[in-house]
């Protein structure tokens, strides 16, 4: 009986070894694919901002607003179809989303100087590594806060859209000061959530696409809460 029981605990924990590697496996895949998206959307950013031909084409023509509307149009594209797509597919349309958003974010270059854009991004970058860290090592559960979060997006999305018509530096700068904050708290929650759902994959296929979409929510987080903080933050040309 004594040693049934040893055998049993040994099983258990060589299984618990066994997650654990695949877990710790699994989430380095999605901070490659995301980094990897983040340094993609980095250059074709650049090199959009350094060719005065596609500034001229893109920025100086109604272009530009399907530049800015398109990653908005790859999200959705995301949430509705990533049960149906391919892991493959997932793969190709991550990448193509990253290079649309690298347009779309050329003009932060036409806007703010390189050194504060680069000053923003290593600030960001710590934000975004110290609440991914939290989430992932944390014990208390953050899935309460999710709703309220989503609900913030969904203000600021809002307000920004009522922005554009006012045109206020003070409504502009509560947009800014709340985008970090959510998004600081988004990056914290969204770790913890990827890292239950693994316990739920089902198949190669599943993890395959899980990992493309948990990239997708930490890109999303990283690019906002650098963007946020340049508005606050950047020194302009």
């Amino acid at each position: 009986m004594y040693e049934q029981e040893r055998v049993l605990q040994r099983g258990a924990a060589q299984s618990a070894a066994a997650f654990d590697a695949g877990l710790r496996a699994h989430m380095l895949r999605i901070y490659n694919y995301m980094a990897s998206g983040v340094l993609l959307t980095g250059i074709v950013a650049l090199v959009v901002a350094s060719t005065p031909a596609l500034v001229q084409a893109i920025f100086g023509t109604p272009l530009k607003w399907v530049f800015m509307l398109a990653p908005l149009a790859f999200v959705f594209f995301f949430s509705f179809r990533i049960e149906k797509m391919s892991a493959a597919t997932a793969q190709a349309a991550y990448w193509a989303f990253a290079a649309v958003m690298g347009v779309s974010m050329a003009s932060i270059f036409l806007v703010f100087t390189g050194m504060s854009i680069a000053q923003t991004f290593f600030i960001a970058a710590a934000m975004f590594t110290a609440m991914s860290l939290y989430g992932y090592t944390t014990k208390a559960d953050l899935s309460k806060f999710g709703a309220f979060l989503i609900m913030g997006v969904v203000g600021i999305l809002i307000a920004m859209l009522v922005n554009l018509f006012v045109g206020s530096s003070a409504l502009n700068l509560a947009i800014s000061i709340l985008g970090v904050l959510i998004f600081t708290g988004l990056t914290a929650w969204d770790t913890q959530r990827i890292k239950s759902d693994y316990a739920h994959n089902l198949g190669h296929e599943t993890a395959a696409k899980m990992a493309v979409f948990g990239a997708l929510s930490l890109y999303l987080n990283f690019v906002n809460i650098f963007q946020f903080l340049l508005q606050l933050t950047g020194e302009r040309e």
